[in-house]
């Protein structure tokens, strides 16, 4: 009987360690079993050291630099045949298109965040507010004097005098009580646009944080209608305090809200190729490899912009345009034609998408910051 071949000391988990039970599932293993088939855990019954524990890090490490790598690779050389060969099961090969994407507008618009220095802005917005010290001032007296003639109003604070040139907030301001009476006959949404109005210019003057405090300026029922106007109110007000900050917080939500965007796009994607065998599923992931193509090639732009004080926004886009293009009739396999036609109608379709999303996510952003 020949002897067996002595194992190779590089060899990282040695037949001598193996078990035949996974240590983290149970599943049974044979000996020649390399990895848990149920976990994929490592069948390795070896009492782990320091070393190990680093080389594992490193390991993994370069096992998804790898894959990260040949993504790359496969989207700026190879438009469209990362979509095709992930749908085909080569799955370990790319990295995964969600994580991905999410990962790269994290990414790009941190570094946009950082780099545009829209904190400043917040400053112009503290100048512009009118009283932020006057929160047991009264409304009438010695220290308010309101002008029929030019509608204009004005209160003592220690800075000096303030002025307000609206005319709707002078009515406000210097009568709460008869102007929110008024209000009562006015439509719904009319009535929720004039009190949302009310109650800013009483925000504004007043300095109010909470919808309680309105009580020791003006008797109103409590209900839902006058939150909802005064909370509306509120953060219209803090927008145009620190608008800034208000920028940044939708730069942060931006990598979701594109996330969220995508399979709302794919629905259309699905429409326009309804002939294809491709599920919703395929197109989705087609689109979340593109975005992500996208996202790289804006961050090249703007690091590059950053370093050499020149703008490349309108290059990157055109590369992303011819790139588009040629991805669309690599994955799709449609004539010429056929894809300029759809290529034009599916980015007029995404465009409309875009305005519609970044309009409710203003809109949201600035009602509830």
């Amino acid at each position: 009987m020949k002897d067996l071949p002595k194992p190779d000391k590089r060899e990282r988990y040695p037949l001598k360690y193996r078990g035949t039970k996974c240590l983290n599932c149970g599943h049974p293993l044979d000996i020649s079993d390399r990895y848990c088939p149920q976990c994929s855990q490592a069948n390795n019954n070896k009492k782990r050291t320091l070393v190990n524990y680093i080389e594992e890090f490193f390991n993994t490490v370069v096992a998804y630099d790898s894959r990260l790598l040949r993504t790359l690779s496969a989207m700026l050389l190879h438009p469209g045949k990362i979509t095709r060969e992930y749908l085909e099961g080569k799955r370990m090969t790319y990295t995964n298109p969600f994580r991905f994407l999410l990962s790269l507008s994290i990414i790009y618009f941190l570094l946009l965040s950082m780099g545009s220095n829209l904190d400043t802005l917040d400053a112009k917005g503290n100048n512009d507010t009118p009283n932020q010290n006057a929160t047991n001032t009264p409304l009438v007296g010695d220290a308010v004097k309101a002008s029929s003639k030019d509608s204009v109003i004005t209160w003592q604070n220690p800075q000096g005098f303030v002025l307000f040139s609206d005319k709707k907030d002078s009515m406000i301001a210097s009568s709460p009580a008869l102007h929110y009476e008024q209000l009562a006959t006015d439509e719904f949404w009319e009535r929720i646009f004039k009190k949302t109005e009310f109650y800013l210019s009483l925000i504004r003057y007043h300095d109010l944080k909470h919808y309680d405090e309105i009580g020791r300026i003006i008797n109103i029922p409590e209900s839902g209608e006058d939150k909802s106007s005064f909370a509306i109110a509120r953060s219209i007000n803090r927008v145009k305090n620190s608008p800034g900050s208000f920028l940044n917080a939708i730069l942060g939500r931006l990598p979701f809200a594109t996330f969220f965007f995508l399979p709302v796009f794919a629905i259309f994607i699905r429409m326009v190729y309804i002939n294809k065998s491709y599920t919703y599923t395929d197109n989705l992931i087609f689109s979340f490899h593109n975005q992500s193509l996208m996202f790289i090639l804006l961050t090249i732009s703007f690091l590059a912009d950053k370093i050499f004080s020149i703008s490349t926004a309108g290059f990157a886009l055109l590369i992303f345009t011819l790139y588009l293009y040629k991805a669309m009739r690599t994955f799709y396999g449609d004539g010429r034609l056929k894809t300029i036609l759809k290529f034009l109608l599916l980015n007029t379709i995404f465009i409309i998408l875009s305005g519609i999303g970044a309009l409710a996510l203003l809109l949201g952003s600035a009602f509830t910051y």
